[in-house]
């Protein structure tokens, strides 16, 4: 099978009137080098195809493109190639060879050298603060804690490296091979490279929990920083690809099904990046930011403006917890009494807001005069312990279908009970039923967001 991605095709196409296609080979030798750097060697110096076996494994064949149909069926052409390629590899070989008489930890010295960021310093202290929130994130979500700081100390090294120094497309790829070779545990070299995970939309995330502890640490110390010094995207102007950075993020917390809270993650790397002199605490800033890009995300799952606006109006930060939520929000909709009940609730967040003197305590039943307020008490009764129950469950969707029997309540009881009754006991009792109601209402979303 040929390895062609879809720029190289492009390019080739457009730099041949006539394309022709030979095939060239290599020695045998050079698969001992990397895949990665064979292929991004002849794909990016000289414009070929390198081709695989019935088994997936790198040949040591490739296809290239010519201008012309040689006469002798193009056998100069493919020796000439094959002599072209060879100077090539064997530059890629040199490299490979060299960086291994080195170990990845002792090349993390020279990352002092490395600018990170004229504010935010060199890779070496940007190393140090990913090491403490990678810790800290890996006993959150169940890693190795050792493992992870391990790697997040490695994870940089291979800038240091020959093959990275020629292939900058290659960083986090041969540090995982380099730190193989260096006898690392599994974890700590597939984290290495996995922490640059998921590298664009669509992209597939880290496999294990080191990696992906280490993917948030670094893209979180990279939001946290960029935003403490006022340096957040604009407009269309994202010089720090922080929206891809937040994206990734949100992707891992809610893909991986990981409970462990936004607010947290944000909090812990503003605890280590605000040590940086000149780095302001914009937690704040940061957490809307996320939901900013959260809502984009649900948006392009499908879900409507109303939809999502009702589930993240609950500012709830375990965003694992959304995409159920939104599920169930959708479900709901589709329900008779969902329209009713979203306009009920719409009524007593207006009445709620109002009334600054809304009781928090028990309602009174010995106060509930008319029927319909007794009505709603007793069907409200009935139905908060299975909801509570369905909720602390996760299943939203019954949840929010146990209210369905409280439509026609709530209904006869706007229609027949006067809420601001002159009698100052009623009415306090009324409105700390009706919070009670808004409650329950609202545990899900915020359905008063769903009225039309």
């Amino acid at each position: 099978s040929v390895i062609m991605p879809e720029d190289l095709l492009e390019e080739v196409t457009a730099l041949t009137e006539w394309p022709v296609v030979y095939e060239s080979s290599f020695e045998e030798e050079f698969l001992q080098v990397p895949e990665e750097c064979l292929i991004l060697t002849m794909q990016l110096n000289q414009r070929y195809f390198a081709l695989r076996d019935a088994d997936g494994k790198l040949m040591n064949r490739f296809l290239l493109v010519s201008q012309l149909v040689a006469r002798d069926g193009g056998k100069a052409i493919s020796s000439g190639n094959a002599r072209v390629v060879r100077a090539r590899l064997a530059d890629a070989k040199f490299f490979y060879d060299q960086d291994r008489l080195q170990t990845l930890e002792s090349r993390v010295e020279g990352l002092k050298h490395v600018v990170y960021h004229n504010k935010l310093g060199n890779q070496a202290e940007r190393m140090l603060r990913v090491k403490t929130m990678a810790g800290r994130f890996a006993s959150f979500i169940g890693a190795d804690t050792n493992h992870a700081e391990r790697a997040a100390m490695l994870a940089k090294a291979d800038l240091r490296t020959l093959m990275v120094g020629e292939f900058p497309e290659l960083q986090g790829i041969m540090g995982e091979y380099y730190a193989r070779h260096d006898g690392e545990a599994e974890e700590v070299a597939q984290a290495v490279s996995q922490h640059y995970l998921p590298r664009f939309a669509g992209d597939v995330l880290p496999d294990g929990p080191v990696a992906t502890a280490l993917a948030i640490a670094d893209k979180l110390e990279t939001l946290a920083g960029m935003f403490g010094i006022g340096q957040m995207p604009t407009g269309d102007k994202d010089p720090f690809a922080l929206r891809r950075h937040a994206l990734g993020v949100l992707r891992m917390l809610i893909e991986k099904n990981l409970t462990v809270k936004l607010d947290e993650l944000v909090a812990i790397a503003f605890a280590v990046e605000t040590k940086v002199e000149g780095v302001t605490d914009a937690s704040e800033a940061l957490t809307h930011f996320f939901f900013d890009r959260l809502r984009v995300m649900m948006r392009e799952a499908g879900y409507t403006a109303q939809e999502v606006d009702a589930v993240l109006a609950k500012h709830d930060t375990d965003l694992a917890q959304t995409p159920k939520k939104l599920a169930a929000v959708h479900k709901f909709m589709q329900l008779p009494e969902s329209a009713s009940l979203a306009a009920a609730n719409k009524r007593i967040a207006n009445i709620l807001k109002k009334s600054a003197d809304v009781q928090t305590g028990e309602v009174d039943k010995e106060l509930l005069v008319e029927e319909a307020e007794k009505r709603l008490h007793d069907v409200l009764g009935d139905h908060e312990p299975i909801a509570k129950l369905f909720y602390d469950k996760g299943e939203y969707e019954g949840m929010l279908a146990t209210l369905t029997p409280l439509k026609d309540p709530v209904d006869a009881f706007f229609a027949d009970v006067m809420v601001n009754s002159e009698d100052e006991k009623l009415r306090l009792n009324r409105l700390a039923l009706l919070k009670r109601l808004y409650s329950l209402m609202n545990r899900v979303a915020e359905l008063s967001r769903l009225a039309i």
